[in-house]
């Protein structure tokens, strides 16, 4: 493992892009997760998200984990750049002539990824732990480590969006076409997801229509990326019901996004091993 991961250091280390974007992802990941303590106009309102309670536990693990989840697509430009680049300055082929096989390969990828997604976590993990004792109206135990799950949804739904870079990335080798099918993907995941949304509320009302519409939605929160996004809901939403509404907010834990995350996952994995071994390089 030691020599895979000096492998993927001396690569990375002499492509500029690659150490730029990954210093200007955690410097942006750390400023948006203070982003709560300074006053954002909106429409010329003045709003501050610390006095509207985001940083209060549990809700804070939902905020954090939420807000950072927004930048994994600049993560995943590093990501994909670095794959492809292997690709097209035929660094691949000239690891292979000199040892490198298709699983160490793979394997030294999947160190990137972890690596990348560990470090993140932590530090969404510590700077989170600090923010809520610092500002959260309520600090004891139970409170703060009741949501604390989200962290690991966080780690999951990183990961599995790097994995699924990873696999466009060997399957299409050109950076330009592997963000063209994620954007043709997500276009396609919403189209799905409203045309099940219709379907589910014509001619229903009432208690049957909640009930049908969660038992129906099942299909939609199993495809790649609504399961990753699934994992963590918009804490505005919650924001909303409780301090706006004066709702209950009622969470249901995402399982069926889980398990869809966790075997998507091992797709990907799986896949962008049997593209390298079955292709000719």
């Amino acid at each position: 493992m030691l020599k895979l991961l000096k492998l993927e250091y001396y690569k990375n280390l002499n492509y500029k892009p690659f150490k730029i974007f990954t210093i200007l992802y955690f410097a942006i990941l750390i400023a948006l997760l203070f982003i709560g303590l300074v006053d954002l106009d909106l429409f010329g309102n003045p709003i501050n998200l610390k006095q509207q309670g985001i940083y209060n536990f549990p809700e804070i693990w939902n905020f954090t984990t939420w807000i950072v989840g927004l930048l994994k697509i600049f993560l995943g430009l590093i990501i994909v750049f670095s794959i492809c680049q292997e690709f097209s300055n035929r660094m691949f082929k000239q690891n292979t002539i000199d040892g490198l096989s298709r699983k160490e390969f793979i394997s030294s990828k999947l160190l990137t990824l972890t690596i990348f997604t560990v470090i993140s976590t932590l530090i969404v993990f510590v700077i989170t732990l600090f923010l809520g004792q610092k500002y959260s109206v309520v600090t004891d135990s139970e409170s703060m480590f009741k949501e604390i799950f989200y962290i690991g949804n966080y780690f999951l739904k990183l990961f599995t969006f790097f994995c699924f870079l990873m696999f466009l990335s060997i399957l299409l080798r050109k950076s330009m076409f592997v963000f063209l099918t994620f954007f043709i993907l997500w276009i396609v995941e919403g189209i799905l997801q409203a045309i099940e949304k219709n379907i589910v509320l014509t001619g229903l009302s009432g208690t049957a229509l909640e009930t049908k519409f969660q038992s129906h939605f099942f299909f939609t929160k199993v495809l790649p990326l609504e399961s990753m996004s699934s994992l963590i809901p918009n804490p505005m939403l919650r924001l909303n019901a409780v301090k706006m509404l004066g709702l209950k907010y009622e969470f249901t834990y995402p399982t069926e996004s889980l398990v869809a995350c966790l075997i998507w996952s091992g797709v990907f994995i799986i896949g962008s091993y049997w593209i390298l071994k079955k292709r000719d390089w």
